[in-house]
């Protein structure tokens, strides 16, 4: 009909699409990467030898693995699992972190008892001091001023505060066994510690000149590596001897909830929504796929050998 006027509906819009998961082989030199959407490993991505460790550059341009045995840094794109670019003479990068300032990039030498602290201007590194630490340096924090980095010494049982400005040890002090992975609270009053060869996580105020241990939250056996739940109060800790995840609420210093995570449970992500966590089963060369409401493990996907690190883009607040 003449002058009528047919309205036409919108396109519907283009569903999300989701980011690649990245686990990393440090047996097998290599990143398993997997599409959430069909649960698939699609590529592996070689790298330099033991990755264990990754981590999100400022600019969320790249994702830098750390190669400890290989002496270098490999950054991928985080969206397309490309290879951008390796920095190699980068001297046993076992774990690695970011201060929040974006200004510093700390490293941890697991195998030559270092910490390596490296300006960072946007692209480049570069090393402002290499320290000296105690026996097997594991994990690092780094404090919400970007003042202090925490390290664990696994080998030593010791924790350590080294002054990032002006790149001293601050002060040094005995943990339970085989201390792994740090957590800082918001506040920057309290420190948990993992003990991998322990029952718990040791929990440390380090608001004064030394730390001060206050309190151990009994978790399970081996625990080893934290992840924020991204909400403010609570965080994830994988035991990986029990074969558990103990969710603790860090107001109350308590555990408020448990998931099964089988075979060694290591490095963990969570997803956007924090309905789901992804987690390294070390020893079953598989990552495991854990629904928090239910408390399951919904699927396994096969990877490489000995899977430590665990990433995506798309996940819940750090």
């Amino acid at each position: 009909m003449a002058g009528s006027v047919h309205a036409q509906s919108a396109p519907a819009p283009a569903p999300a699409q989701l980011r690649p998961i990245f686990v990393l082989n440090s047996l097998d030199a290599n990143v398993s990467v997997i599409d959430p959407a069909t649960w698939k490993e699609v590529k592996r991505i070689a790298t330099g030898r033991q990755p264990h460790h990754l981590y999100l550059t400022p600019d969320e341009k790249s994702l830098i693995i750390a190669n400890a045995l290989g002496d270098s840094l490999t950054f991928v794109d985080p969206r397309t699992a490309e290879v951008q670019r390796t920095v190699r003479g980068i001297l046993d990068p076992y774990q690695l972190r970011f201060s929040p300032d974006m200004k510093w990039f700390v490293t941890v030498g697991n195998r030559l008892n270092h910490v390596d602290i490296y300006r960072w201007d946007g692209s480049n590194l570069t090393l402002a001091k290499r320290i000296p630490t105690g026996k097997t340096p594991s994990h690092v924090w780094i404090d919400s001023k970007s003042t202090l980095a925490y390290v664990s010494m696994q080998d030593s049982d010791e924790l350590v505060a080294i002054d990032i400005p002006t790149q001293k040890l601050k002060w040094r002090g005995k943990t339970g066994p085989l201390p792994a992975d740090v957590f800082g609270t918001p506040d920057d009053r309290f420190l948990l510690v993992g003990l991998t060869g322990g029952e718990g996580v040791e929990v440390y105020d380090v608001t004064g000149a030394t730390p001060r241990l206050v309190q151990m939250i009994p978790t399970g056996a081996g625990a080893h590596a934290f992840r924020s739940a991204g909400d403010g109060r609570h965080v994830f800790v994988s035991n990986r001897v029990a074969n558990t995840i103990s969710k603790i609420d860090f107001q109350s210093m308590t555990v408020v909830d448990n998931y099964p995570a089988p075979s060694g449970p290591d490095c963990m992500d969570l997803s956007a929504d924090g309905k789901i966590i992804f987690v390294a089963s070390r020893w079953a060369q598989k990552l495991s796929v854990i629904d928090t409401g239910t408390r399951q493990v919904v699927r396994q996907v096969r990877v490489g050998n000995s899977p430590h690190g665990v990433w995506t883009l798309d996940h819940a607040p750090r």
